[in-house]
């Protein structure tokens, strides 16, 4: 039995509201994107000084800021793609963060997640980003080609469009294997593999989907969970499909409200932390059943879900967490962002005995 635990190191009041939270990779920095009363964004770096963030630099820019990530840009330049409320996708390079490296019109309003592969070693292939709207529409992005994106994947003539919550890159384990997972707000869960450029499977998970996230983005298809409106975690095993059935999966409802993500501990894809609308913060682990598939009574192989096991459950917040990141390099740092406009730095202590 673990005793596993998150603590609060430290908890750093900013003026504005708190969207999400991103260590700059291989560093002791971080980086806070959000948006200020008047409607512009902001964002703020951070340097970790004895469990401490200390402010370094503040920009102001036109929209507010909704999302960003690393995962598509390499060590050496490490740029962040950001995502705004105008439906702006912009790739920024810290040092000179007054004009972006890379601009496209992406949507028509708000990004309302992104999601990068192919960069600071995480997955096979070229570095590409995803972003998604309340258009219906996921696009797929390569900041090496200029003003479009190298995909769309949105519903066919005649289907409803539904506003499209989150995306997760996954299953780049080779140059040409690439898997894409989409949440809507319906409940809508579509993974599309952008080798064929089509639907590899869909289901509904019966409320709006807050986050979605492969446990990694390089190796075949293994787990992917997902995060909903209605306080349930979805872990689905990829690694058997039933024809009808589709993916087994374990279900536990978490947080007493919405789960706002979930996120899988980078030295260990079995363990994740989730964020919820009440404040709190949830550590899981999945555990594996002895066997991972069986023959069903219609001779087809299905799979046998795990079980999901909660760790550690405390409330860090009087808000909703809006975001939640594991520093890569130190086991355990992380830092999570609230509506109650607090950065906040964590230790979950005692991961390697899990």
């Amino acid at each position: 039995m673990t005793n596993s635990r998150i603590l609060v190191l430290n908890e750093k009041p900013v003026n504005f509201t708190l969207f999400c939270v991103r260590w700059i990779p291989s560093s002791a920095r971080l980086v806070v994107l959000g948006s200020h009363p008047r409607g512009t964004g902001v964002w703020q770096i951070y340097n970790l000084c004895k469990g401490v963030p200390e402010l370094i630099t503040e920009v102001e820019k036109p929209f507010a800021l909704k999302c960003g990530t690393f995962a598509a840009s390499s060590f050496e330049n490490r740029l962040m793609a950001t995502g705004d409320f105008n439906g702006n996708l912009n790739l920024w390079d810290l040092e000179k963060p007054n004009t972006a490296v890379y601009s496209a019109i992406a949507h028509s309003s708000i990004i309302n997640d992104i999601d990068g592969i192919g960069g600071i070693n995480i997955g096979k292939g070229a570095p590409e980003l995803a972003t998604c709207s309340r258009d219906g529409c996921v696009k797929v992005w390569d900041a090496r080609q200029k003003d479009r994106p190298v995909a769309i994947l949105e519903p066919e003539e005649g289907q409803s469009r539904h506003d499209c919550w989150t995306v997760a890159f996954g299953g780049a384990y080779n140059a040409s294997e690439r898997l894409l997972a989409a949440g809507f707000d319906n409940g809508d869960l579509k993974i599309f593999d952008l080798k064929t450029m089509k639907i590899q499977w869909e289901t509904n998970v019966g409320n709006g989907i807050c986050s979605v996230e492969f446990d990694r983005k390089d190796i075949e298809q293994n787990k992917l969970n997902v995060c909903t409106l209605d306080s349930r975690i979805f872990a689905f095993d990829l690694t058997t499909r039933h024809p009808t059935k589709g993916y087994a999966f374990a279900r536990q409802k978490a947080h007493k409200s919405t789960v706002w993500s979930g996120n899988h501990l980078p030295q260990n894809r079995d363990v994740f932390m989730t964020s919820g609308g009440n404040g709190s913060l949830c550590l899981w682990q999945y555990e594996y059943p002895s066997k991972r598939s069986a023959k069903a009574s219609d001779g087809a192989l299905e799979g046998i879900s795990g079980n999901l096991k909660l760790v550690q459950e405390v409330g860090v917040a009087e808000q909703p967490i809006t975001s939640f990141s594991w520093n890569a390099d130190k086991l355990g740092l992380a830092a999570s962002t609230s509506f109650d406009q607090t950065l906040r730095i964590l230790a979950v202590t005692k991961l390697n005995c899990l």
